[in-house]
C-alpha cells in the first residue's frame, strides 16, 4: 500500500522527476558542452560528428518532455471545457470558447463550487497568466496525474 501523496497546492504543484530534470539533463548538457570543448581543442571529423551527436541527444531530452505535456494540454483543455459546460451558468456556458488553452489549464486546480465565479472573473478581467490565475484559486483542487 503506498503512501497517499501529500496536499498538493499552487506552491507545490509542479512536477518534477529529479532524475530525469536534474540527472539526465545536467548529464546531456555536461556532455554538449565537453563535446564542444572537443570541437575547439580537438578539431576533427569525429569530434565535429559528436557534437553533432551531443546535440541530438539534447534535441531528444527536450521533446522527450515536451510532445507528452503537449499532449496532455490538449486533454486538459477537453476535460476543462466539458466541466465548464457542466458547471457554468447558462450565460457563461456560450464563452467557453473564449478561454484560451493556458487559462484552462490554470483553471483546472479550481474546485468546482469556485470555477463559475474564477471563470467570469477570468474572462471579464482578461487574466491570461497561469500564475496569476492559479493565485487567485482558494480551494486547489489537486491533479496528481500530470506527466
Amino acid at each position: 500500500m503506498s503512501a497517499a501523496p501529500p496536499t498538493q497546492t499552487a506552491a507545490n504543484h509542479a512536477r518534477y522527476v529529479p532524475a530525469f530534470h536534474f540527472v539526465a539533463g545536467t548529464l546531456v548538457l555536461v556532455n554538449v558542452i565537453w563535446t564542444a570543448y572537443r570541437v575547439f581543442t580537438r578539431p576533427g571529423a569525429d569530434s565535429a560528428m559528436g557534437l553533432v551527436a551531443a546535440v541530438t541527444l539534447l534535441l531528444v531530452f527536450k521533446y522527450v518532455r515536451q510532445f507528452p505535456v503537449t499532449v496532455q494540454d490538449r486533454v486538459i483543455r477537453l476535460e476543462e471545457q466539458l466541466r465548464l459546460a457542466r458547471l457554468l451558468p447558462p450565460d457563461l456556458r456560450t464563452r467557453v470558447n473564449e478561454f484560451t488553452p493556458s487559462q484552462l489549464i490554470a483553471l483546472r486546480f479550481a474546485s468546482d463550487a469556485e470555477l463559475p465565479s474564477l471563470a467570469e472573473r477570468v474572462l471579464t478581467e482578461k487574466i491570461g497568466g497561469r500564475a496569476a490565475i492559479k493565485a487567485m484559486i482558494r480551494e486547489w483542487r489537486p491533479d496528481h496525474l500530470r506527466v
